[in-house]
């Protein structure tokens, strides 16, 4: 076993996430404190992944590997994992880290740990806050064994400390694809709509405590008034009150608005991840415990709709 820490980066289309950044400039931080390296993993097909301030980068460049298929993915995975036998894999809390952090724990019985918020080394052990019940509480966990997983949420760690220029060492795949059961077919992007939230700088977005879609017009209303454009949580999209292009989060659009003013909305971490880095994030939920409170730079623990009214007096 080495005391080298494994980020597994993700990527789609050749543009590297954010949260693989993140997750490096952490592992740098914990890889001081383990007396090992950082080492970033690319699984792709064709592009340069020569951006990580990693100590070094393995580059798996195979066609089988251009468009993400879990089985392969975790096949690659599991080989360097076996080979290099890093103290630590890093994965994101992602679409992606939910196929496959779990599924790697399975395969070589090591223990993994999701919904990371935190890492750090104490006494010599890895100690990882984890989000339980929806975000309300932190469990602190300490795994055991040789080897752990963990699986961060996106927007828990600053991005600018993971970017760099380390040279990436590009290697053939350690395994056959040969036999596999699940094949890449299409990817399927939405649709467009008639509004772009990821280009708004004020949004207003509701959540399921807007009780019926009968009261959205109050939240439109209210962004009208604002100059804004109304968003919304899943529960809202999948209701079929609004269309999917409204839908901030994991499996939404990303949105970086100078204002997010939130109605009704608890802030499960599957939200948090498509809004968090906004820059003035405003929430009213009548649950003083909501998780979106950890993150709100202002909030109102009273009655949405007598908030709106307000509000629309006022302006």
């Amino acid at each position: 076993m080495s005391n080298d820490t494994f980020v597994i980066a993700e990527q789609m289309d050749g543009v590297i996430a954010e949260i693989s950044y993140e997750m490096v400039g952490k592992a740098k931080e914990l890889a001081a404190s383990f007396g090992g390296q950082t080492i970033a993993v690319v699984l792709g097909s064709g592009i340069s992944p020569d951006v990580f301030a990693s100590d070094s980068t393995l580059y798996v460049d195979d066609p089988n590997l251009a468009q993400f298929n879990p089985e392969a993915y975790g096949k690659v995975i599991e080989a360097l994992v076996k080979d290099k036998s890093p103290r630590l894999v890093i994965f994101g809390w992602t679409a992606t880290g939910m196929d496959l952090a779990a599924w790697l724990s399975a395969r070589m019985g090591k223990p993994c740990v999701a919904y990371a918020r935190d890492l750090c080394i104490e006494n010599g052990s890895l100690v990882v806050s984890s989000q339980v019940y929806g975000g309300k509480m932190l469990a602190e966990v300490t795994p055991e064994g040789d080897t752990a997983i963990v699986a961060c949420v996106v927007g828990s760690f600053p991005a600018d400390a993971g970017r760099g220029s380390t040279p990436a060492t590009k290697i053939e795949s350690p395994v056959s694809f040969d036999g596999l059961k699940t094949k890449f077919v299409e990817a399927i992007k939405p649709a467009g709509g008639d509004v772009d939230i990821t280009a708004q700088d004020k949004l207003v977005s509701i959540g399921r405590g807007i009780g019926g879609k009968e009261n959205i017009e109050l939240a439109e209303e209210l962004a009208e008034k604002l100059g804004a454009v109304v968003s919304a949580s899943r529960p809202v999209v999948d209701a079929g009150w609004l269309p999917r292009t409204r839908q901030v989060g994991k499996s939404g659009l990303k949105v970086k608005p100078k204002l997010y003013l939130m109605l009704g909305i608890s802030g499960a971490p599957e939200h948090l991840e498509g809004m968090k880095s906004a820059d003035l994030i405003i929430a009213v939920n009548t649950d003083k415990k909501a998780p979106i409170f950890n993150v709100a730079h202002y909030g109102a623990t009273a009655d949405l709709f007598e908030v709106a009214e307000a509000m629309l007096d006022l302006l």
